[in-house]
């Protein structure tokens, strides 16, 4: 798995976007489970049903990178966006945050130690995406966080 400082690469590898959903959410708890639930649903909408693998596993990234976004890149008064491609067979989210200081660990290779408090949660996105990484904001304070599960292929009843 391939995991980098890098901007995103999907819409220049494949420019023909099939499917894409963006908001913004406020950066609480209750954003960042409505988020999750809107993943999952759009998800649905495009042809990839609640129980598929794809679903469950990229609604389960999507927890953790907002529930990131909302715990480690909170800035009081602002919120955080999240952005859902389906681009040829590859599906991607972006989660950006305004926190500047506060950087993704690169470090993913090894399981957070047992006592450790936090970091589990980015190893396990890392497990579970084909593509993770993340680059700074453009324009504005904060970074984005994103991730990529490439599918076997785009489903034929897939809806826009």
């Amino acid at each position: 798995m391939n995991q980098a400082i890098t901007p995103p690469v999907v819409e220049q590898q494949h420019p023909t976007t099939t499917h894409e959903f963006t908001m913004q959410f406020t950066s609480t708890p209750r954003g960042a489970r409505l988020a999750r639930r809107l993943v999952s649903q759009r998800l649905d909408d495009w042809g990839h049903p609640y129980t598929s693998t794809p679903n469950e596993t990229l609604t389960l990234i999507a927890a953790e990178l907002t529930a990131n976004a909302v715990r480690h890149g909170h800035v009081p008064g602002r919120d955080f966006r999240l952005r859902l491609l389906l681009v040829a067979t590859t599906l991607r989210i972006e989660v950006t945050d305004t926190r500047t200081e506060r950087q993704l660990n690169t470090d993913l290779t090894h399981a957070p130690s047992p006592t450790e408090e936090s970091g589990r949660g980015l190893y396990l996105v890392r497990h579970l995406a084909d593509r993770l990484g993340w680059f700074p904001r453009a324009g504005a304070p904060g970074k984005t966080v994103w991730a990529e599960l490439d599918l076997l292929e785009v489903p034929p009843t897939a809806s826009p």
